[in-house]
């Protein structure tokens, strides 16, 4: 056979370096003759007498043409320096990119950035351990100790703020307690663990198992949450490692856990000696992939060898991927791509020999493991050059956060009335100050309305007292639409760490923490936005806005006309982790629609408000004002922002029955939930439908729900179960809540349904029969839901539950706002139009 065009393809492809560390400087601590061993200590001294050290030193020796001693190798790379070697090692290497894991404290190590030199792409792999104890060295401003809840918040907060600018995650579990992980740490037991990881002072190291537990499973949801891979170090490695505890097979109840099993794993290391353990994880579960850097160059030439031939003898070709493992010295990434080439090549060789392969197969083989399967698993962008990347939904680089001093930067924040405001700082002043220190904000700002820029009588917020309005820096992103600017969402606090009772995007997580705690439950949201796309026409000199079109449902023709818009807006949302489910033009002249994806309630919320940012500012780039107010022209159809609803409980849909054990297709916590929401349904609206306009959309056969009832997939209905596309016939996954409109705070309207459905779970609450008919046609036997902003305000009084849950302060203000809104608009009959600016 002729293996001439196999080994071609080895020795040209470009390699992704998925698994790396930092390079140190020349005088660096670290010693050189760790260059070619992972031993330490008195054991170093016997690393000259092994296999691999003695080919590695001769491979290092005959590529700077030096001589073949230790001695030898260092002093040449004394006399060319680190530029010069580096500069020679990667070009050798043919590596296009390098992946980061930085969270080795070596001395003196270089930035990921000094990297940037010798590689096409370069990103960053985060190590989460190191992360966690960095947090915990930390003092806190006030002196006080680090709480589970608090490191929590911090923890999540920096996975998040970072995660659109890493590829990946990393764990070192299997140095510090080993894989046999339990994704079910209790609260307890986490906090007695960082209690004993405090009390051994600092610096912190993480040795708990439980809190290293914990740790672990709060990061592969933040991973799950934005498509990131997890490495994770399994088989051989450093001395304090006990590989004992570092065979995969030790990971089958994570594997096994339904919550992670759409999380990406990479077993690193070939999980030498585990290999065939590996091999046999990677073919049965489809999460799990192989990475074999450190074994080769590590081994022997038979052991690297025979290592590769076990990781291949079960797991699929497309799972298998190379890395260097190269560490603090540019020579490790040129034996691990040199020996990996080699290797590969006698692999693919004897497979063809044997009959397991075609050369052509073998061909295709050599470029996925080297590179492609890498591409597609680190979504990699090469077209992009230097530091690009595509994450979850097309996440690239170029409009991700950054701390650059020259760009502006928006804190958006969404107040009383549901408009969306923002203070705008320099990016200098924002990083300097503002990023822990917010922005000063009038109280007023949170008793504002949709007619008037001051506050209502009755909210008990006027101009006198101040808040901050803190960054939620995992929020923070590039504008899409504008080169040097940025934005992020706020939260209010009376001062830093201190939230202001009336903030809605606080009262979402205080409700939601209720449902947690009493019910173990989590709410997921999707938001349908429905809006209008207007152009500017003069007609007898006044400036008047119309319609772009007056098309009918679902035309093509519609969608024709606005595509180009529609493909920006799509491609800005995906740079923003907003996935978009469809589109279509509706029923109304120049009304479309725009589905977002399902997720936890708070995060849905935060969507929406992006997503409103994004619709408006490119609909105004392209000379048109999208409008998301509930009833544009009174003559025709209204736009609702429906919100489809669904509970989950440890990872899994716990709306949906399982066996015989609920009516309606759902479980008696779905029951009990949406029967809740059914019954405040009249002082819900005062949330979900908050200005009098909102009440000409919500009218009898219009789709808006205007009888207080429920239906399978009944569209007259306000609640709506659903059976969508994948969904056992019989079981719902969700319901719809129809009178939710673009007027509506988000972080409100949430906090008011989850409110609800916490008394619904209380006292037990059921649903009656559904209404499988238009219900107008049973007017004389349902109860009408309000028509008025008065008739919901006045259901809102006779509620005690949202005072609870929601707070009574807050509840106070709003219900000011509404009542001042109920007035102006009632005097001044035209001034609706002017909404459709305001929203």
């Amino acid at each position: 056979m002729d293996f001439t065009e196999l080994r071609e393809a080895i020795e040209e492809v470009e390699a992704v370096d998925a698994h790396a560390h930092n390079v140190v400087a020349l005088d660096s601590t670290f010693p050189f003759i760790r260059c070619f061993s992972e031993a330490d200590g008195d054991a170093l001294s016997y690393s000259p007498h092994s296999l691999s050290f003695k080919r590695n030193l001769r491979h290092v020796a005959d590529l700077y043409g030096c001589e073949l001693s230790l001695h030898g190798v260092e002093e040449f790379r004394r006399l060319s320096g680190l530029q010069t070697i580096s500069s020679t090692c990667f070009k050798a290497a043919k590596i296009s990119s390098i992946l980061i894991d930085d969270g080795i404290e070596f001395n003196k190590k270089h930035d990921i950035e000094w990297h940037k030199s010798f590689a096409q792409v370069v990103g960053r792999i985060l190590r989460i351990e190191r992360l966690a104890e960095k947090i915990l060295d930390e003092e806190l401003p006030d002196g006080s100790t680090w709480t589970l809840d608090l490191f929590t918040e911090t923890y999540l907060g920096k996975l998040k703020s970072v995660a659109n600018q890493i590829y990946g995650l990393k764990s070192i579990v299997a140095y510090r307690s080993g894989l046999e992980i339990n994704t079910y740490v209790t609260k307890i037991d986490a906090e007695e663990g960082l209690s004993e990881i405090l009390t051994a002072g600092k610096p912190t190291r993480i040795t708990n198992k439980n809190f290293i537990d914990y740790v672990f499973t709060r990061a592969l949801e933040v991973a799950l949450c934005f498509d990131l891979p997890m490495q994770i170090h399994t088989g051989f490695g450093d001395k304090d490692l006990d590989m004992r505890l570092a065979n995969p097979l030790h990971l089958r109840t994570l594997l096994e856990d339904k919550r992670f099993s759409k999380c990406r794993l990479v077993l690193l290391h070939a999980s030498y000696p585990f290999s065939k353990e590996a091999s046999y994880l990677a073919s049965v579960y489809p999460q799990v992939f192989l990475d074999f850097g450190l074994a080769v160059p590590k081994l022997s030439v038979h052991g690297m060898i025979s290592s590769i031939k076990e990781l291949l003898e079960l797991a699929p070709l497309k799972k298998v991927m190379f890395s260097s493992d190269g560490y603090a010295f540019p020579e490790t990434f040129y034996l691990g791509a040199k020996k990996a080439r080699e290797v590969v090549f006698s692999v693919l060789r004897d497979a063809c020999i044997d009959g397991d392969l075609s050369i052509p197969e073998a061909v295709e083989a050599a470029k996925d493991v080297f590179a492609q399967n890498a591409i597609q698993f680190y979504k990699i962008n090469l077209s992009y050059g230097l530091t690009n990347k595509l994450t979850p939904y097309s996440v690239k680089m170029k409009t991700n956060a950054s701390d650059n001093d020259d760009s502006l930067v928006r804190i958006i924040w969404v107040d009383g009335s549901g408009q969306q405001r923002c203070r705008v700082v320099p990016g200098k002043r924002f990083n300097n100050i503002v990023r822990k220190n917010g922005v000063g904000l009038t109280f007023a700002s949170m008793g504002m309305t949709s007619f008037a820029d001051g506050p209502a009588d009755e909210t008990n917020l006027t101009g006198v007292g101040e808040i901050r309005l803190i960054p939620d820096l995992s929020t923070k992103c590039r504008i899409p639409w504008k080169e040097h600017e940025e934005m992020v969402l706020a939260d209010m606090h009376l001062k830093p760490g201190e939230a202001w009772e009336y903030c809605p995007r606080e009262a979402l997580r205080r409700v939601s923490k209720f449902l947690k705690d009493e019910f173990n439950l989590e709410m997921n949201a999707g938001f349908e936005n429905e809006f209008f796309l207007l152009k500017s026409v003069l007609r007898e000199g006044k400036e008047e806005w119309v319609p772009i079109d007056s098309t009918a449902y679902c035309s093509t023709s519609a969608f024709d006309a606005v595509s180009p818009l529609f493909r920006e807006i799509i491609a800005a949302l995906d740079t923003l982790n907003i996935p978009v489910e469809q589109v279509h033009a509706e029923s109304g002249n120049g009304q479309f629609e725009l589905a977002l994806g399902h997720t936890t309630c708070i995060y849905a919320a935060d969507h929406l408000v992006f997503t409103r940012e994004v619709i408006r500012a490119i609909a105004r780039k392209h000379g048109l004002l999208a409008t998301f107010m509930p009833k544009y022209a009174l003559h025709d159809i209204g736009s609702g922002s429906h919100v489809h609803i669904s509970l989950y409980q440890s990872g899994e849909n716990v709306f949906m029955a399982s066996g015989g054990t609920s009516r309606f297709g759902m479980s008696t916590v779905g029951e009990e939930f949406m029967a809740g929401v059914l019954h405040h349904l009249p002082a819900i609206l005062a949330f979900t439908a908050p200005v009098p306009n909102s009440y000409d959309r919500i009218v009898p056969n219009t789709w808006s729900g205007a009888y207080q009832c429920w239906g399978k997939e009944n569209r007259e209905a306000p609640l709506r179960t659903a059976c969508p596309p994948g969904i056992s016939d019989g079981l719902v996954s969700n319901f719809e809540i129809k009178s939710f409109d673009g007027c509506a705070n988000p972080h409100l309207g949430l906090a008011a349904i989850v409110a609800a459905g916490i008394d619904g779970l209380r006292r037990h609450l059921s649903l009656p029969e559904p209404i499988d008919t238009n219900p107008h046609s049973l007017a004389d036997k349902l109860h009408r839901l309000p028509t008025s902003l008065s008739e919901s305000l006045e259901a809102l009084q006779k509620e005690s539950v949202f005072k609870d849950l929601i707070g009574e302060k807050l509840l106070v203000a709003i219900k000011g706002i509404r009542k001042a809104e109920i007035d102006y608009y009632s005097q001044h009959k035209d001034a609706y139009k002017q909404l459709l600016h305001r929203y």
